[in-house]
């Protein structure tokens, strides 16, 4: 920030602005200077194509200019004057000139702080970028730029975090901008056989945006081969992990974008033919970093009814053997690596829980079966997560019933939010156990030496086996 400031304090006094205020009379005339200086550079540059020479003094002139114009990024209110004198056209037409420079300034005008000083003006910038199809002229102008040169590799930099604040300014351009050509390009650069370097990093970060909350873009990914992509881009972590901190966000990136891609049914089947599966079950027995981020895929693509073949596939490629071991406790690398149990055992729960609903025949027996093995220790696991989250579930009950007697005024909004949150998540994982306990024991079972519980215990003694319908089970934990 402090570099910036200078530099514009700089730009200030070499215009003459210093002692003045920078008013719309001033950046008219600014704005007015740049489209003189363009349009000369443009002549010149067209009659003498191959004699640099001759043109190197308004190459510089415009340099400046150009330069001056950053002061402008800093009066969202006055964006109106860009439109209104055509400077935005101007400013698409010099994407594929040399200098890159111009893609700092458009990053600076649609830097995201800025925008939100002044929505109309913001607005206004925007409409006119879009009717310009500036996505589109952005993927070209990438295209053309050489990352191994520093100033270019800059410049795809500049270029993503302009379609970042775009997209967070205006969410719904997102599909807009996949469809120009930006999500093939995105693709692309990810699986480019180049060293790892922030600009991968922005391109998996662009990538997870884009695939948020919409079903457009995750079919298209599905339609560009997008997710046999980001599964070779994560098979490189099965037995590695990450080199460094800006690298583990870039597998967590492309776990996402997996993730978000798997919410729709169609890319499931892309999922199982890509061997997906097989991937997140390696990860999960290679007990690396990726480890976390795979159960969390495979929580996505199991879940519901268009999981069902995610599911039998699953446990053909014996991945019961590796996720039971994960119900039963959670590993202690997985505590160090900042997963929270919480967040874990409700992965795990709704694994197990979508295989419960989905699995039929053979592959359902055999689920059923690791309920009963070495004792039914499995079955007091359920048991044991019920009682956890039911105790959390009353204790933040209390805790809302208290402080609507205490309190005079109304909890502020930020504060209501994270708790009905955190209960809305201890909801879910007591509901996913209580499934699971209904579910798994709809057959005979030995006795279950199920600590909190002796009336169970007893019920459950009777002649050496027992059979609860899912209604009793939950009557009994119910009252």
């Amino acid at each position: 920030m402090a570099s910036r400031r200078e530099m514009l304090i700089e730009i200030l006094n070499y215009s003459g602005f210093i002692g003045g205020e920078l008013d719309e009379s001033s950046v008219k005339k600014m704005i007015l200077t740049f489209e003189k200086r363009s349009y000369k550079n443009q002549e010149l540059r067209i009659k003498f194509p191959d004699t640099p020479g001759r043109f190197m003094e308004t190459e510089l002139d415009l340099n400046d200019i150009i330069q001056e114009m950053h002061v402008i990024a800093t009066m969202p209110d006055l964006y109106h004057l860009l439109v209104e004198l055509n400077a935005v056209h101007s400013l698409l037409g010099l994407l594929s000139h040399e200098n890159t420079d111009i893609l700092s300034f458009k990053d600076e005008l649609t830097d995201i702080d800025t925008l939100h000083e002044s929505e109309e003006g913001a607005e206004v910038l925007i409409d006119s970028l879009l009717e310009g199809q500036v996505v589109a002229l952005l993927v070209q102008n990438m295209e053309r730029l050489d990352e191994q040169v520093k100033e270019e590799a800059d410049g795809v930099y500049n270029t993503l975090a302009i379609i970042e604040n775009m997209a967070e300014f205006r969410p719904g351009l997102c599909t807009e901008a996949a469809q120009q050509g930006l999500m093939q390009w995105l693709l692309k650069r990810i699986k480019a056989k180049i060293p790892f370097d922030a600009n991968k990093l922005y391109c998996s970060e662009i990538l997870a945006i884009l695939l948020q909350n919409n079903d457009s873009t995750r079919e298209l990914l599905g339609e560009l081969d997008g997710i046999d992509v980001l599964l070779q881009q994560l098979s490189v972590f099965k037995r590695h992990n990450p080199a460094t901190a800006e690298e583990q966000e870039m597998m967590e990136n492309l776990f996402d974008a997996l993730c978000s891609c798997l919410m729709l049914a169609a890319n499931r089947d892309r999922f199982l033919r890509g061997e997906g599966l097989q991937l997140m079950n390696l990860m999960l027995r290679e007990k690396k970093m990726s480890r976390t981020s795979a159960l969390k895929v495979l929580d996505h693509g199991m879940i519901g009814p268009e999981g069902s073949d995610d599911c039998h596939k699953f446990v053909d490629i014996l991945g019961l053997r590796t996720i039971f071991p994960l119900f039963m406790k959670t590993p202690k690398k997985m505590r160090k690596a900042g997963t929270v149990d919480k967040e874990h055992e409700e992965h795990v729960c709704s694994i197990i829980a979508s295989c419960l609903q989905n699995l039929k025949a053979q592959q359902r027996t055999r689920l059923l079966s690791k309920f009963t093995e070495n004792d039914c220790e499995k079955v007091d696991r359920l048991m044991e997560l019920h009682f956890k989250y039911l105790e959390a579930v009353q204790l933040a009950d209390k805790r809302i019933e208290g402080e609507k007697h205490v309190r005079v005024l109304p909890l502020p909004p930020s504060a209501t939010n994270s708790l009905h949150s955190n209960l809305a998540n201890t909801l879910c994982m007591l509901f996913q156990s209580w499934l699971l306990s209904c579910l798994s024991i709809k057959m005979p079972f030995p006795a279950v030496s199920c600590a909190p519980s002796t009336s169970f215990v007893q019920l459950a003694a009777v002649s050496g086996s027992v059979f609860i319908s899912p209604l009793s089970f939950r009557c009994y934990f119910l009252g």
